[in-house]
Parts: structure tokens; C-alpha cells; sequence
């Protein structure tokens, strides 16, 4: 009973040395073995995002203009510039943030959505002929622009100076 008893306490001993080896081969193979590489945009999604981002841009190169229609009080040019040369900000803003790596588009779609509330704040505070709320608004306008422009890809940001 006794040499049983060792030859499976043996048997057993092995079997763990086994399934052991078998553990760490499998997590070390898993840990070290290929080194993931960090995502990064194809050069068609740059493509696309440049040229988004000029027409985004370009809208922004208008603020100052912006800013002189709404320090002027002028209601009707002020909306005109809103739904004309800018009207197209937000669907610029889509296509880029669609072509941006997928942990970066939480916080492009929150910065899009606070920059196309604050145009709709600033329409609307034309539209009322509310100069308090026009510059604040137009304060929040300036300030969506400069903190969706950082979600820019860095490439885009250089390559756009560049031209």
C-alpha cells in the first residue's frame, strides 16, 4: 500500500511539473513574443483627415472676421457666416473623427458636439439679437475650434503648416 501510495504521490508530482511547464510556456510565449505594435493611421485615413481638416480650418481662419461681426452687433452677417462659410464644420468633424484611431474618438466626438452647440448658441443669440449671450457664445465658438484642432493627428497638423 505504501509503494503505491509513493508512486502516485510521484505520478501526481510529475503531472503538476507538466501542466506547470506547460502554464508558463504558453503565458510567456503570450507576454513576450510578438511585440505589439501601437496603432497607427493608414495613409489613406491621413489623406482623408487632411482633407477634412482644410475645410475645417478653414472655417477657423474666419473667426476673426467672426469676432468683428459680433463686436459690431451685426445680427444678420454674423448668422450668414454661421450657416454659410461654417455650416460645414460639423460634417468635417464627422468624417475626420470616423478616420481617427478608436481610442481617440470619445473625446474628437465631445469636442465636435461642444463646438456645434456653441455655433448653435451663438445662431441663436444672433437670431435673438442678444448681444450678452453673443459674446459668450462667440467666446465658446473661438474656444471649440482651438480645442478640436489639438485632436488633430500630429502628421495632419504639420503637413496643413506645411502647405
Amino acid at each position: 500500500m505504501s509503494a503505491l501510495i509513493t508512486r502516485l504521490s510521484s505520478t501526481l508530482r510529475s503531472l503538476a511539473l507538466v501542466a506547470l511547464a506547460l502554464v508558463l510556456s504558453f503565458g510567456l510565449t503570450a507576454c513576450s513574443g510578438g511585440k505589439a505594435k501601437a496603432p497607427t493611421l493608414s495613409a489613406e485615413d491621413i489623406a482623408v483627415i487632411e482633407r477634412q481638416a482644410e475645410g475645417f480650418l478653414s472655417a477657423r481662419n474666419r473667426l476673426p472676421e467672426l469676432a468683428t461681426l459680433v463686436n459690431e452687433r451685426d445680427w444678420t452677417f454674423t448668422r450668414n457666416l454661421i450657416h454659410g462659410p461654417m455650416q460645414e464644420v460639423g460634417r468635417e468633424m464627422l468624417y475626420i473623427n470616423q478616420r481617427l484611431l478608436p481610442a481617440e474618438r470619445p473625446e474628437a466626438n465631445k469636442r465636435a458636439d461642444a463646438l456645434k452647440e456653441a455655433l448653435a448658441d451663438l445662431d441663436e443669440a444672433a437670431r435673438l439679437q442678444d448681444a450678452n449671450n453673443l459674446s459668450k457664445a462667440y467666446i465658446k465658438v473661438a474656444s471649440g475650434f482651438g480645442l478640436y484642432a489639438q485632436v488633430l493627428p500630429a502628421q495632419v497638423q504639420a503637413d496643413l503648416k506645411q502647405a
